[in-house]
């Protein structure tokens, strides 16, 4: 079991922020190592949890730590990415939920496993599949994909400095011979970022393997259908929360969560009846929560975390 332990990031402040009834229906969309089930079992008594996970590691390591609440009808484990909450849920008679956690973080345990080629810190097949049944890959990618193509990723989802003097090498270099390893790409990458840069800023190749993570799973296409699924779902009363690390998707759940609770523009002098434009939703965070110096200090991943929450009135 120890192969999946890792320090979950805001658990206490995610899972407050949803003020969670013992006889409420929960939803945890990124199960991972189980962090935020744990918590959201601890405060359930009649009430149910249905945790999601697209990674059939998380799955099986989870069926072992959760064997009892798993037995006793508590939780339910999906092997599905959270883009199908609304069908998967409805499998099981679910249309309504009380409560809905995202943490949206890559587990630690999916970058330190050297063999799943997410990490420049290790030399392995550039894979970065999180749900290994889908076929699309990043060695696909950087050998198969347009320059033009891989240009877009670089820039829109790494944020790039050095984009398309990136790309323009992969493209080079391909021709040459297939780029297969993480190791080939990050020597590339160096290749192509002028020396002085190299030199601050974190790994050089850091941006270009987000972007590539983010293009190979799709996620933030999937987080934008999954959160609008969600805020659906809700019952009065009921709550989300996301916690993101990157920020992208921390301007995709703003934006999002603006979008429900800000007023319609109105021509000036229009006159309003009582009750006409009443908002359903509120914001349970008008800044963002991040993480208390002394979490960031034992865990320098949760750094760039920030948690946002919206409420069905």
């Amino acid at each position: 079991m120890a192969e999946f332990e890792h320090v979950t990031v805001l658990l206490h402040e995610a899972v407050d922020l949803l003020n969670i009834k013992p006889n409420g229906i929960y939803v945890d969309a990124t199960l991972g190592g189980g962090g935020h089930t744990g918590e959201i079992l601890k405060h359930l008594t009649t009430g149910k949890l249905y945790s999601f996970d697209q990674d059939n590691t998380a799955i099986k390591f989870n069926q072992e730590r959760y064997s009892q609440e798993i037995s006793q009808g508590k939780l339910i484990l999906i092997h599905k990415n959270f883009r199908q909450l609304v069908s998967a849920l409805s499998d099981y008679g679910v249309e309504k939920v009380d409560g809905i956690v995202y943490d949206l973080g890559v587990s630690s345990v999916q970058f330190d496993d050297g063999q799943r080629g997410f990490s420049y810190n290790y030399d392995a097949e550039l894979d970065m599949r999180m749900d290994q049944r889908q076929t699309l890959t990043a060695k696909q990618i950087v050998n198969n994909w347009e320059f033009h193509d891989i240009l877009r990723i670089l820039s829109r989802y790494g944020e790039d400095r050095f984009p398309k003097q990136i790309a323009r090498k992969i493209e080079q270099h391909r021709v040459i011979k297939p780029i297969d390893t993480t190791f080939e790409l990050v020597d590339i990458i160096k290749e192509a970022i002028p020396a002085p840069a190299r030199r601050k800023g974190g790994h050089p190749a850091k941006r270009t393997f987000q972007a590539l993570r983010v293009a190979v799973n799709d996620e933030l296409g999937a987080l934008e259908d999954s959160l609008t699924q969600a805020i659906e779902l809700l019952n009065s009363g009921g709550r989300i929360s996301v916690i993101t690390f990157q920020s992208l998707e921390d301007r995709l759940v703003k934006q999002m969560f603006r979008e429900k609770t800000t007023m319609p523009d109105l021509p000036a002098g229009l006159p309003i009846l009582p009750g006409q434009f009443e908002l359903d939703y509120k914001l349970l965070t008008r800044k963002p929560i991040l993480p208390s110096q002394d979490e960031m200090v034992i865990n320098h991943r949760s750094e760039s975390a920030k948690l946002r929450g919206l409420e069905h009135k």
